[in-house]
């Protein structure tokens, strides 16, 4: 009897401890999805398009962006699923093109099209360097305890650009500009970013003219953005 005794009392002990390490790791969990954020780095490599482009003006070759900084992650759900996203990054911009940015003997910044059976070339781009604040609306699959999901994050990006350049190396020698008054310093557009685990794709639509007051001739140059590429995301 005093065995069974002990037999009863060994079970019970193992019972009453199971539970308290189940409730622990409930508490834990508990506590994780509390607290659980997607506070991220980011690296995102673009192609640069260039929309609204004035009468004979075209691209040529490769335009690059590079974009990198951290977005800081507010969920605004229980499941904490769905979220802001306010973050800080830096990006460099260029664009190829046959747009010629020039100076007239005034110091003024003169604008034109080239044509490549007058002008042979062999480079000639603008290029822009920007401090960024993307705001995003998040929306994703993960857990605090899953770091493979899937994601959609869609939101604004506003940048400002630092400094700004153009070069140009051809028959008319070597043209390089720097500090082109013509640049719009603030310059915002439409983001967003889909995919799975590491590989994203990432889409910003420029809702603002890159140049304002330029002019070729008559018309304006209002081109504006246009960025697809690949983002991705470090925790």
């Amino acid at each position: 009897m005093r065995n069974y005794l002990i037999l009863i009392v060994f079970f019970a002990s193992l019972q009453i401890a199971s539970a308290q390490v189940e409730e622990a790791k409930d508490s834990i969990v508990k506590e994780l999805d509390n607290k659980y954020r997607e506070d991220q780095f980011y690296v995102s490599i673009t192609y640069n398009l260039l929309g609204d482009k004035p009468e004979g003006v075209s691209q040529s070759g490769f335009s690059s962006g590079f974009h990198l900084g951290f977005i800081r992650d507010f969920p605004i759900n229980k499941r904490r699923n769905i979220a802001f996203g306010v973050g800080l990054g830096l990006s460099s911009n260029s664009f190829n093109h046959n747009f010629l940015i020039s100076k007239d003997s005034d110091g003024e910044f003169n604008y034109s099209v080239l044509d490549k059976s007058e002008v042979n070339y062999s480079k000639n781009k603008f290029a822009t360097y920007m401090v960024e604040v993307p705001l995003q609306l998040r929306w994703r699959t993960s857990t605090a305890e899953e770091g493979k999901f899937w994601r959609i994050y869609a939101g604004v990006n506003v940048g400002y650009v630092l400094f700004n350049s153009s070069k140009f190396r051809g028959d008319l020698g070597t043209i390089k500009h720097s500090k082109i008054d013509s640049f719009n310093d603030l310059q915002y557009g439409l983001t967003m970013s889909a995919g799975f685990n590491t590989w994203n794709v990432y889409v910003y639509y420029g809702l603002n003219s890159i140049m304002s007051n330029a002019r070729i001739d008559s018309e304006s140059v209002d081109m504006n953005a246009l960025k697809v590429g690949l983002i991705f995301y470090i925790l």
